[in-house]
C-alpha cells in the first residue's frame, strides 16, 4: 500500500494533476478552450455593442441615411429604366440618344466619383476585365488558325458513320442467349 501511496501522491497530490498537466503540453484543454473561446465572442459582441451605444442625434442620423442611398437608388434606377424602356421605347430611346451625345471625359469623370465612392475595386474589376478582353482578343488570330486546321482535319477524314471493317463480337453472353432462345 505504501508504494501506491507514493505514486498516487506524486501523480496528483498537492494539489496538481501531473497527468493532466502532462497532457496538456501535448492536446489542448477542451474546457479551457471553450472557456476561452466564449470570452472571445463575448468581448466581440461587447464591443460590437459599444459601437451603436450612441444615441446619434440630427445631422448625423441624416448624413448616415443619406450615405445608405446611392446604391439602392442605383439599383431602383435601372430596374426603372427597364421597365421605362419597355413601357415607351421612343421615350428612351431618345433618352439613349442623349447618353451618347456625353463626352467621353464626362463618363471617366462619373466612373471616377462612383469608383471613389463605392471603393476603387469596381474600377480594378473593370480595368482587369478590360485587360482580360485585349488578351483574348491577342489570341483570336491563333485561334482561329486552330479552328481552320481542324475544319481541314475534319475535311480529310473519313466520316465517323462509315463502317471500317468487320463489327466487333464481344464475349457470348449467356442471359441474352436464353433469352432469345426462349423467344
Amino acid at each position: 500500500m505504501g508504494l501506491i501511496d507514493i505514486v498516487f501522491g506524486t501523480l496528483f497530490g498537492s494539489g496538481r494533476n501531473v497527468v493532466r498537466e502532462t497532457a496538456e503540453v501535448f492536446r489542448v484543454n477542451a474546457e479551457a478552450a471553450s472557456q476561452r473561446e466564449n470570452e472571445a465572442v463575448n468581448a466581440a459582441l461587447q464591443q460590437h455593442a459599444g459601437e451603436f451605444r450612441d444615441a446619434r442625434q440630427g445631422f448625423d442620423r441624416f448624413m448616415d441615411g443619406l450615405n445608405r442611398l446611392p446604391r439602392p437608388v442605383m439599383a431602383l434606377g435601372c430596374i426603372g429604366l427597364m421597365g421605362a424602356s419597355m413601357a415607351s421605347p421612343v421615350w428612351f430611346a431618345e433618352r439613349m440618344q442623349g447618353l451618347a451625345l456625353v463626352p467621353e471625359a464626362l463618363w471617366w469623370l462619373i466612373g471616377a466619383v462612383v469608383s471613389f465612392y463605392f471603393g476603387a475595386r469596381h474600377q480594378a474589376k473593370g480595368q482587369e476585365f478590360q485587360r482580360d478582353i485585349v488578351q483574348s482578343a491577342a489570341r483570336l488570330p491563333q485561334v482561329s488558325k486552330a479552328i481552320d486546321q481542324m475544319e481541314s482535319l475534319r475535311k480529310t477524314a473519313p466520316p465517323a458513320s462509315v463502317a471500317q471493317g468487320e463489327p466487333s463480337v464481344g464475349d457470348p453472353n449467356p442471359a441474352l442467349a436464353a433469352w432469345h432462345a426462349r423467344n
